[in-house]
């Protein structure tokens, strides 16, 4: 266990310890602010439960789960406990996965439903008369795709899990799993039995962006299960910012909610802001601040809070870079003006684009976002889309590794990921010469996607798939299609989204990189959750923002609402306005030293009227330049 077992008890520390020594009901919510140190009261609320029930646990072959979002936070957590084995630590994939594999008969009667339903999903959009020509033709090439692996489904002896699913040799993909799994633990009394037999104590973490399935299937399994069986929450509704998340988890019979208010994170200046932004939600009040020790006296940090009110125009940069040149005057800190990690300065932004300019991949950006799906859409912000996945977890890190003369990353990459050195392929197959073959593959792959590079990403992929370089998704295999007999980037409808990224020049595939891994000043609103920074900046600019799922224009008070906003607030049913509402809260909350937002205006005037009523920032703290 980490130094976090040393930090003090909140109350909300003691809540859940007694919740957890209970005899009865023990299941629980807790509901923890932004820089309440939620994974704190998480690992501690694990170290109790070793302390009092390991032991026995152990001896059944029994283990604690403790699922969570990322597995980054899979890592931070596994670490924390001292990976000890009485803990199951893992993503909501990978836990479904563990749970559900040994029922392969179930696994295969789901895949030969989900085909059929696609076959007649596609079908119905062929009939329908209004249909174009082009998706009529597309719709056609899917069913043929999908029967063909109907077919085949006869010789798959046994479903594995990987990134991206094929199912006629036998593997789901993520999309899968998040589907079956639930499916099959709310269907099926056996198998909420083994869960709970072998899992008694199951803790989600940042469960308010845990899909609701998952979270229904939890629900039926904590009701059909023994007493000593545990389920706990821990998240926070008023951080939900992506669309798929549950928010809310809802209170059930006999249930308990543990709120933790405190904010360790930020300043004082900061704390009024973000209280005033969640009064508007929960109304929960953050208390305490970040505080430094100064001679033995835990005092309390200030720290500032800014709003700038910019005019809109095209010169954007020139003027973020003006407000940075600003506060690093009054600050009297020169880091504001460093891109550098030691500034550790944050500019969020709202979508890509300004970032995408900036770092080389503006091509590659709006084919994900300007008329996507918003699957695409949503997954560009994080580096989480299918369409991107290879390239992020795996061919770019692979080059970097080629580039370097990391002989061993490039081989661990490749026994990872590389279909040609898979155990069963290399069978009868001579082991030296398909190492060789890779190298003059790899030599290949190198120069079409050096930075700069204007091959297109469709050759890149083509090349990738005929070499067998990589296991692409399925879906892969239609938009490579489309590519191949293509061509032209073709028009704008949100299907084409694919095709569109397949003309894009490969070079841009770096400057996306170097975003989404965090080597830039850049980073997206809806990018940041669970970080903290020094210096953080939040740019808001609707004009820049081609979503309909954030609108700080509607949100401020500043845009007419439309039919369809109105009904959702009149129907208690989740806004544009709540959406917003939590990003502002998310990005603002950031903050560990320093505050500055910045909303670029079309009616000045306007905008500081808006604030005047919202009273997010005190006065003094509005700023208007014209720089």
């Amino acid at each position: 266990m980490t130094s976090r077992l040393g930090k003090p008890d909140t109350p909300a520390d003691i809540a859940l310890r007694e919740r957890l020594s209970e005899g009865g009901t023990r299941h629980f919510i807790m509901i923890a602010g932004a820089g309440s140190g939620k994974t704190t009261s998480l690992i501690k609320a694990l170290n109790h439960l070793k302390q009092s029930r390991g032991h026995q646990m152990q001896r059944q072959a029994q283990q604690i789960a403790c699922i969570t979002y990322t597995d980054v936070a899979v890592e931070e957590i596994s670490g924390d406990v001292g990976h000890d084995p009485l803990f199951h630590v893992s993503t909501i994939h990978s836990f479904l996965w563990s749970v559900i594999k040994p029922f392969q008969s179930d696994i295969h009667a789901w895949v030969r439903q989900r085909l059929a339903d696609k076959i007649e999903k596609a079908q119905i959009k062929i009939d329908k008369p209004r249909t174009r020509d082009a998706t009529k033709e597309k719709e056609r090439a899917n069913i043929e795709w999908y029967q063909q692996q109907l077919d085949q489904l006869a010789i798959v002896k046994r479903f594995t899990y990987g990134t991206g699913s094929d199912y006629a040799k036998g593997v789901l993909g993520h999309s899968d799993i998040l589907k079956l799994g639930p499916s099959l633990i709310t269907e099926h009394e056996l198998m909420r039995t083994v869960v709970a037999q072998r899992f008694p104590v199951i803790f989600v973490d940042e469960s308010q962006d845990t899909a609701p399935e998952f979270v229904s299937a939890l629900k039926v399994l904590a009701k059909s299960a023994p007493k000593e069986f545990c389920l706990g929450f821990f998240g926070d509704p008023v951080q939900k910012i992506y669309m798929t998340g549950v928010g809310d988890i809802g209170l059930e019979d006999n249930w308990r909610v543990i709120e933790k208010p405190e904010n360790f994170r930020c300043p004082i200046s900061v704390l009024n802001v973000i209280n005033r932004i969640r009064a508007e939600a929960d109304g929960l009040d953050q208390t305490r601040g970040r505080m430094i020790d100064q001679h033995g006296v835990l005092t309390p940090v200030r720290g500032t809070a800014r709003l700038f009110i910019i005019p809109a125009d095209n010169r954007r940069t020139e003027r973020l870079a003006g407000v940075r040149t600003w506060l690093a005057e009054h600050n009297s800190d020169h880091l504001w003006q460093s891109d550098k990690a030691e500034g550790d300065v944050r500019m969020l932004v709202i979508v890509h684009r300004i970032a995408a300019s900036q770092l080389g991949f503006p091509n590659l950006y709006s084919a994900l976002n300007d008329q996507a799906p918003e699957n695409l859409k949503s997954g560009v912000v994080d580096g989480t889309a299918w369409i991107v996945r290879p390239f992020i977890s795996y061919l770019l890190p692979l080059l970097q590794a080629y580039r370097g003369g990391d002989d061993f990353k490039v081989m661990t990459l490749l026994r990872q990921y590389c279909p040609r050195l898979q155990a069963e392929r290399l069978i009868g197959h001579a082991a030296a010469a398909e190492f060789e073959s890779l190298k003059t593959d790899l030599a290949s792959l190198d120069g079409q996607l050096v930075i700069g590079s204007t091959v297109a990403i469709g050759t890149v992929l083509s090349f990738i798939q005929d070499r067998k370089i990589a296991k692409l998704d399925e879906r892969f295999v239609l938009a490579l299609t489309d590519y191949a007999e293509g061509g032209a980037i073709g028009d704008n409808a949100p299907e084409n989204s694919p095709h569109r990224f397949m003309c894009c020049a490969a070079g841009e595939l770096w400057g996306y990189q170097t975003y989404i891994e965090d080597q830039s000043p850049f980073a997206t609103q809806q990018g940041i959750k669970g970080a903290e920074f020094d210096r953080v900046l939040v740019v808001v600019d609707d004009e820049e923002s081609t979503t309909t799922s954030f609108s700080y224009g509607k949100y401020f008070g500043l845009t007419p609402l439309s039919d369809t906003d109105q009904a959702n607030i009149a129907e208690g049913k989740e806004s544009v306005i709540d959406r917003t509402r939590r990003l502002f809260y998310v990005c603002c909350s950031r903050a560990v030293q320093d505050l500055a937002v910045v909303i670029f205006a079309a009616d000045v005037v306007a905008v500081r009227a808006a604030f005047d009523i919202k009273g997010y920032f005190d006065a003094a703290d509005i700023h208007h330049l014209d720089l």
